[in-house]
């Protein structure tokens, strides 16, 4: 099965996360399918960027977002 979640990049205590497309089986910052945006909560308001074309093309395909990409997705006006 193939999931939209995130992968977390930064230092310590400066999170950046990337939205991307992997495996459900894979661990969260192993190998994945594509990145399709970014989500950086350290920014006041936080910073949220998604290919949306890409999303919607994996959802098409019956990727599952994660409850937290969910939130992002309805944010981005998905």
């Amino acid at each position: 099965m193939v999931k939209i979640r995130l992968t977390r990049k930064g230092a310590k205590k400066k999170p950046f996360y990337r939205v991307i497309v992997a495996e459900s089986k894979v661990r969260r910052d192993g190998p994945f399918i594509e990145i399709i945006g970014t989500y950086d909560p350290m920014k006041d308001p936080s910073e949220i960027k998604i290919d949306t074309e890409r999303a919607k093309y994996w959802l098409g395909c019956g990727a599952q977002p994660t409850s937290v990409v969910k939130k992002l997705l309805k944010i981005s006006g998905l």
